[in-house]
């Protein structure tokens, strides 16, 4: 039984801690439906609003709610941030170089608020779950207006409501996990694509990540209103959806009501007449026999798994806290292959680890080549204050991690293109999703492989399912022509 939103008053500095996060205090997750407060209607009317994205697939379908509650309040969506009144940032805190980015957003953005004092300037997403990071804005960014974190998108009505009426900067970032909210309004970047959430947060406290902390403890949906937003989706002649959580295989563990499992939400989900089912992102430690069977059973669950490994030495992924050996992770996709020969993975993977010593590093190129992955993420270890590893002696020197991380992306990129090259002469199912930004007359779409295809044809088959020949494979997309 869902129940109804209600808003609680908060203090205009609620800061997060991340001390409180670890502590892990679970509380009794409830199902609550969204609604907007009839005095927060039309608070919109006549302003405008935009929002940049940074970071992952999750930051994306939290800005497309945040879009939803924007257009529901009155604004209007514009492109260019000197038109904007209210200007959100949903921002990414997985490695420094990014949060510094958008520090450096703020400062340059100090100048247009100083013109438009009445600009509405927004912080939210994972960087303000970080301690520092409302510290850092409270002391050095009075340019920001409302800050608050990855578990409160649902009170921004209240948030916009209080900083026009009460001119005063409102914060509220909460430490513990959230609640489910459903049926917050939602924007969708595309007719034909679509994100959908079917959990939130994550429980591994791998020692390197702070994501654990910026997105709480493992909250599941219930399934009905997984596969009812799908079935919406078909209706409305949506052609594919990703599955998103910080690990989809452990959905549904925290339900203690039933026994039901990822496998049994991606079958469901596959009987509900959607053409085409992708999912992200995957832990090997939680990924089962019976999603692969899953997986193998039905056409519209894509041949394409992203298994993120980071490390192919068992002592470091053991001081990552991976919960899982090389050997077992190979074990794992050596069964994917055989129920799914045509399987196309990729994986992340981090070099440079905190006393990673070259066999370490030797250890990862191998399970690289016994993997043959078809693509990577890659990169050098980046420290994140609040995390284990953060603290961990021998860090490795800038250049030998540089050097690795060469070695490493030549080995992937051998794989690349040897896994396009397979596709050379088949005939191919592209979802084509618009032109090709460096080939501007060639349209470009995805096989279910997750593979990029340049080709001619007519504007009209964006947003369509079309057969395509391969006549050429290049490192990083196909060449073909329409059949």
């Amino acid at each position: 039984m869902k129940k109804q939103l209600k808003s609680k008053k908060y203090s205009l500095f609620e800061a997060p801690s991340l001390s409180d996060a670890k502590m892990r205090k679970k509380h009794d997750i409830e199902n609550i439906v969204f609604e907007i407060d009839q005095k927060y209607q039309n608070i919109g009317i006549n302003k405008t609003y935009m929002v940049k994205t940074y970071g992952c697939q999750g930051n994306i379908a939290d800005s497309e709610k945040i879009c939803g509650i924007m257009d529901n309040l009155g604004f209007v969506e514009v492109k260019d941030e000197k038109c904007a009144d209210v200007l959100f940032f949903n921002t990414c805190a997985i490695r420094e170089n990014a949060e510094n980015r958008i520090y450096g957003e703020l400062g340059r953005l100090y100048p247009l608020k100083v013109n438009n004092p009445n600009m509405l300037i927004v912080l939210c997403g994972c960087m303000p779950q970080e301690e520092v990071t409302v510290n850092n804005i409270k002391e050095k960014y009075p340019q920001v207006d409302i800050v608050f974190g990855t578990h409160n998108i649902y009170k921004i009505p209240e948030y916009i409501y209080d900083a026009y009426t009460e001119k005063k900067r409102v914060l509220e970032v909460f430490s513990y996990e959230g609640d489910i909210i459903e049926g917050i309004p939602l924007k969708r970047d595309s007719k034909v694509k679509a994100w959908v959430d079917i959990m939130y947060g994550c429980d591994e406290f791998c020692t390197y990540c702070i994501v654990p902390y910026t997105r709480g403890s493992e909250r599941s949906r219930r399934p009905n209103d997984i596969i009812n937003e799908v079935k919406d989706l078909v209706n409305k002649g949506y052609i594919e959806v990703t599955l998103l959580g910080q690990n989809v295989n452990a959905y549904g563990k925290d339900l203690k009501d039933m026994d039901y499992t990822f496998a049994n939400l991606l079958e469901d989900l596959a009987k509900t007449g959607i053409k085409r089912i992708r999912y992200t992102t995957s832990h090997p430690r939680d990924l089962d026999k019976e999603t692969m069977d899953v997986m193998a059973k039905y056409k519209n669950i894509m041949p394409h798994l992203h298994l993120p490994v980071q490390s192919g030495s068992n002592d470091i992924l053991k001081k990552m806290n991976r919960k899982y050996t090389k050997e077992m992770y190979l074990d794992k996709i050596n069964y994917l292959k055989k129920v799914i020969p045509s399987i196309s993975l990729t994986t992340d993977i981090i070099v440079a680890f905190p006393n990673e010593s070259e066999e370490d590093f030797e250890e990862t190129l191998d399970l690289v080549r016994k993997a043959d992955f078809e693509g990577a993420y890659t990169f050098i270890y980046s420290k994140r204050k609040g995390t284990p590893a953060a603290t961990y002696d021998n860090q490795i020197d800038p250049v030998t991690a540089k050097r690795r991380l060469l070695t490493l992306n030549k080995l992937i990129n051998e794989g690349f293109a040897k896994g396009n090259k397979r596709f050379e002469g088949e005939i191919l199912e592209i979802l084509v999703e618009g032109y090709s930004e460096t080939k501007n007359h060639l349209l470009c779409g995805y096989t279910g492989n997750n593979k990029l295809v340049n080709f001619e044809g007519d504007e009209e088959l964006i947003g369509k399912l079309v057969k395509v020949k391969i006549t050429k494979a290049y490192t990083w997309h196909l060449r073909g022509e329409l059949i």
